[in-house]
């Protein structure tokens, strides 16, 4: 059985990875951001689908992951992803992790190849785990078939954890379905093998369930509301909360979600170069970004404290500029 990882719990985000001019990784944006992310308790999956980690290189991982180390950040609420299609790729960074005393990985099967049978997923988890060898090592298994196209299915992950017992720790499951998170929770719990659901729109039933969280994009901007329904999932007004959540989070999803939520700090922090993103994916275009301040300004939303995101510039949208927005212009 898994060693209980308490750091690991409640409300982590696949935290955003900002860019410089140049293209190259916002070091200072980065730290910054991940600072404000754990002052508000939401910890921290960096190199995540949202973190646009399939575009950068395990060289740029790496020393991002050294740069929060080094500025202090604490690696018992780090869980960086570390799965790639690379197998000596996906060695390399675990290991790192791991050795940087990082609570946990989360590892996406190698997704390059569809089709491939358990006994291939098997082979590329376990090849993995075997190499890193080390008692300190827990895996958070990903599961992201509408995007990685490529599953994990009941069976593969008993038999990762009858095989790796207090290594492999639990799953997030960004499958899409409700009905699947309750399954895993119901199928694993007694095997303390947390799941988490991969959005904060299913993170009620997820804690009623015994779930241990969720591990979700829009904590990069939502992270205070989404940690207090987490706090308080118990009380009375919880579903009201959730569909609160909820409401934030369809706005968002109107667009792409990973250049909306950049473009939603770049406007609250008053700096525009956390709009950056890496090719393939590409920013939202003007119209895109008023439509988007003026919803989230008629929602009555904000960024809290936003102004510590920028990178040494600017501060949040003046309050002049919102209230224009509130009453339509589009000025």
């Amino acid at each position: 059985m898994s060693t209980p990882t308490p750091g690991l719990r409640g409300v982590l985000s696949p935290v955003l990875t900002p860019f410089n001019a140049d293209g190259s990784p916002s070091r200072e944006r980065f730290v910054r951001h991940c600072r404000w992310l754990l002052a508000q308790d939401v910890g921290l999956a960096v190199f995540g689908t949202n973190s646009e980690a399939n575009s950068l290189s395990v060289d740029e991982k790496r020393a991002l992951l050294d740069t929060l180390l080094e500025a202090g950040l604490p690696p018992a609420r780090m869980m960086p992803g570390t799965g790639a299609c690379a197998l000596p790729d996906a060695i390399a960074m675990t290991r790192h992790a791991v050795a940087n005393g990082c609570a946990g990985v989360l590892m996406l099967p190698p997704f390059f190849y569809k089709g491939v049978s358990d006994e291939g997923l098997f082979r590329g988890f376990a090849e993995v785990i075997d190499a890193v060898d080390d008692d300190r090592l827990r895996v958070y298994l990903y599961h992201i078939p509408p995007v990685s196209q490529v599953g994990l299915g009941f069976e593969l992950i008993e038999r990762l954890l009858t095989r790796y017992p207090g290594v492999v720790a639990g799953i997030k499951d960004s499958g899409g379905d409700w009905q699947h998170t309750a399954a895993l929770i119901r199928a694993f719990q007694s095997e303390r093998f947390d799941v988490f659901a991969g959005t904060e729109t299913t993170l009620l039933p997820t804690l009623q369930h015994g779930g241990a969280g969720c591990i979700t994009a829009t904590g990069n901007v939502n992270a205070a509301a989404i940690v207090q329904l987490a706090r308080h999932w118990r009380d009375p007004d919880a579903a009201d909360q959730q569909q609160r959540l909820n409401d934030t989070r369809a706005i968002f999803q109107r667009y792409p979600i990973i250049a909306a939520m950049k473009a939603a700090i770049a406007w609250q922090a008053g700096d525009a170069q956390w709009s950056a993103m890496r090719a393939p994916l590409v920013e939202l275009d003007d119209a895109q970004q008023r439509e988007l301040q003026l919803a989230l300004t008629r929602h009555g939303f904000a960024i809290e404290d936003a102004a510590q995101l920028a990178g040494g510039v600017g501060g949040a949208a003046s309050a002049t500029g919102v209230a224009q927005l509130a009453e339509g212009s589009t000025a």
